[in-house]
């Protein structure tokens, strides 16, 4: 499995020719992020993970909560709701869905929902909650308003995954990038584990 990430929060993962993607939201700026892909993904309706202009300009099924759903009225039979615990299969990927709602942000906002895309047992994008699940490579927000360092810490000790890519860090300059970078290399370290910042337009291969 190859995935590439793009922009903020979106990853493709492709296999076998075939691909799908996650959370191509309105900071996902590259036009060839979803070319070829049977289906999108979606964790929530915050706009750096969720585009519905774009997704009703692309001809592919969608796969979201019911929060993301209600957004997309005429999309019809190409939307699908999924529910924490529903599995369902796409484009030759094994999905399973976790979690119900987005990350506690603010006082005086409840959460949306928010749900989070296991595929094939190997890699999980959590979307804005610290969903914790059984599996070798997490997709890990880096950098959130919601998210502190000790969260982000406290939930890859909890994830304890074999390897971990930190996406999510489109609100940082260079300047907290490079922060974002050194507490990831210094947990890698702890760890001995594959634990780093994946750049726009950079892959893996798993």
């Amino acid at each position: 499995m190859k995935i590439t990430k793009f922009g903020h929060a979106c990853v493709r993962l492709e296999k076998n020719g075939r691909a799908i993607i996650i959370d191509p939201g309105v900071m996902t700026p590259e036009p060839d992020a979803l070319a070829g892909a049977e289906a999108v993904l979606v964790t929530h309706e915050h706009f750096d993970h969720f585009d519905p202009e774009r997704l009703r300009g692309f001809d592919a099924a969608v796969y979201t909560c019911a929060g993301v759903a209600r957004h997309l009225s005429g999309l019809d039979e190409r939307v699908n709701v999924v529910r924490d615990g529903d599995s369902f299969s796409v484009a030759g990927f094994a999905v399973s869905a976790a979690g119900g709602k987005h990350h506690f942000s603010h006082p005086d906002v409840p959460p949306v929902d928010n749900v989070g895309f296991l595929i094939d047992g190997e890699v999980f994008h959590p979307g804005d909650s610290l969903t914790v699940v059984d599996v070798p490579t997490l997709l890990l927000p880096g950098q959130a308003p919601w998210l502190t360092v000790p969260d982000m810490i406290g939930y890859l000790r909890r994830m304890a995954p074999r390897r971990a890519y930190a996406i999510h860090d489109g609100l940082i300059n260079e300047w907290g990038l490079k922060v974002l970078d050194d507490v990831l290399a210094m947990e890698a370290e702890r760890a001995g584990t594959d634990i780093r910042r994946l750049c726009p337009g950079e892959s893996v291969e798993l």
